[in-house]
Parts: structure tokens; C-alpha cells; sequence
């Protein structure tokens, strides 16, 4: 496949994260001469959550006035990149990290899919999606209600933290070490989780059913300590047996393969990039 010919690569990035952590992956797909790009998600945007300086966050502070940005704002950042991408002829797969998985799957709208747009006789569009131990939410539910008992009581995850406003408030990590880097050096991972930011609780729920309309592909991380590996692959199962099966990859990498396992996940993408255009996207495959 000619370089021009390429589909461009969107990634949707995780909650508490900027783009920086995703730098060497960008780096390694543009080496392959493919286009990427990685958009800053509002909601962990410090300059967007009312934490005061942005390089001294206070935590402690009370919700903006208008309330926290919520998957609406981040799935307009994301389309803020991929129209004009696909206006201008390109295909595009997207690639969602974690949470980022359900901005992928909402930013993934009808009109920008690339059949949608060859019925209408006009070039690119999306071709499929692409999961980096990203979360597959069902439609019409959030992240925050996908996870948490249905019983209405409240779990913090052992990798999370809430400050002064509980779970009205904003949220960040803790031993990031441990839980997103663990498979980095001592050196690499404090200097990565150094980047992290914060996020509010995410309530926003699913409305757009990419999973029908689009090939979908699923990276299970084996050696993730944040979301376990029978987690991943049972909701990629259990989406799967409701829309069409993913095309199934698996690594030896923790919560951050874009970090440990740069040049794998950019044979990952490739390799599903080959199969969608053979028309092959729906047969399990086991790398």
C-alpha cells in the first residue's frame, strides 16, 4: 500500500493522560509513513477543570461553574481532527487507550464512516476501531455506570484516588507506577506518571453504535494490572456476541503498550489496517 494511500491514525487517549505519553507511538506509526495524531481530551485537561496554575494543581477546588467537561467535549476534540481529515479524502482509523475506547466509539459517527461516504460517491472515511486495552462500553451506558455496582453503591478503584469533593469532584491516580507503567524502568515510569492529570467521574452515555457499522479490533494487554486481561477479552466477548465479533490481538504489555510495546502496537494497527481492506476484519486473530 502506497505511503499517500495510508489510512491516518486518530487515538483517543485515557483518562488522567495528555498526549505526551503517546508521543513515541505517534513517532513510530509517522516513521511508516502513516498520519497520527492524538488529540488533549477535555476531561483531563487541567486548563479545563478548575485546578488553578496547571503546573501546581490544587485538587481541593470546587467543580468550574458550568460543571466539568464531559464525553461530549471530548468527542468533539476528537471530531475536531477526524472531519477535517476525512473531508479532505483520507481514511482514518481510530485507535482508543483505555476510556479512550468509548470516545472512539462515540466520535465514530455514521456520516464520517467510510461506506456511509462512498454512497454518497465521495472518498475516506473511518475504516474501523481499534482497542488498546480500551474500554468496549455498551450502548446506552457510561463508563461510570458500566463499572460501578448496580446496587447504587459507590467503589473507588485501587488505582484512583477522589479529593475534597468525593465523586463529584475530580479524581487522579495513585502508585501509576505500578498500576499504568509497571513493565517501564523505575526511571521511565516515574517520568511518565508525572504527566497524568486528573479527571472527573465520566457519566456520559454511549449513543452512537459503531460496533455494527465497523470493523473492530481488540488488543487484550496480558500483563495489565489496572484492567485485567479476563476483564478485556469478556468485553470484547460479550460486545462481540451482540454486534460481530472483534478481530482478537494479545501482548505481553501492561496498561500502556504505547510505551513498552511501541513497535508491536504499530504491527497491531497494521496488521488490522491489511485485514480491513481484504475484507478480513471479522476473523479472530491471535499475534
Amino acid at each position: 500500500m502506497a505511503t499517500s494511500s495510508r489510512p491516518a491514525v486518530v487515538l483517543c487517549h485515557g483518562s488522567y493522560h495528555t498526549p505526551a505519553p503517546y508521543g513515541p507511538l505517534l513517532a513510530a506509526l509517522q516513521s511508516r509513513g502513516i498520519a497520527a495524531c492524538c488529540p488533549q481530551l477535555p476531561t483531563a485537561d487541567l486548563s479545563k477543570l478548575n485546578v488553578g496554575d496547571v503546573d501546581n494543581p490544587d485538587f481541593d477546588r470546587a467543580p468550574p461553574s458550568g460543571g466539568y467537561p464531559q464525553g461530549e467535549e471530548d468527542t468533539e476534540a476528537v471530531l475536531d481532527v477526524l472531519k477535517p481529515l476525512v473531508e479532505s479524502g483520507k481514511e482514518v482509523l481510530l485507535v482508543g487507550h483505555s476510556s479512550g475506547g468509548w470516545v472512539a466509539t462515540q466520535a465514530a459517527q455514521h456520516d464520517l464512516q467510510v461506506n456511509a461516504r462512498k454512497a454518497k460517491g465521495l472518498d475516506g472515511g473511518i475504516i474501523g476501531i481499534l482497542y488498546l486495552g480500551g474500554l468496549v462500553i455498551p450502548v446506552g451506558e457510561s463508563v461510570h455506570g458500566f463499572f460501578q455496582p448496580k446496587d447504587g453503591n459507590f467503589v473507588t478503584p485501587p488505582y484512583m484516588t477522589f479529593h475534597k469533593y468525593g465523586a463529584a469532584g475530580l479524581g487522579t491516580m495513585v502508585n501509576a507506577e505500578k498500576f499504568l507503567f509497571n513493565d517501564l524502568n523505575a526511571a521511565a515510569a516515574g517520568k511518565w506518571a508525572a504527566t497524568l492529570t486528573a479527571s472527573p467521574v465520566l457519566t456520559t452515555k454511549l449513543t452512537n453504535d459503531a460496533y455494527s457499522a465497523l470493523p473492530c479490533a481488540y488488543l487484550v494487554l496480558e500483563g495489565d494490572m489496572m484492567l485485567p486481561k479476563d476483564y478485556q477479552e469478556g468485553m470484547a466477548a460479550l460486545q462481540g456476541s451482540q454486534t460481530g465479533g472483534f478481530a482478537m490481538y494479545h501482548c505481553p504489555a501492561g496498561h500502556s503498550p504505547h510505551l513498552s510495546w511501541t513497535e508491536g502496537v504499530v504491527d497491531t494497527i497494521w496488521d488490522f489496517v491489511v485485514k480491513i481492506k481484504a475484507g478480513e476484519s471479522s476473523d479472530h486473530a491471535e499475534v
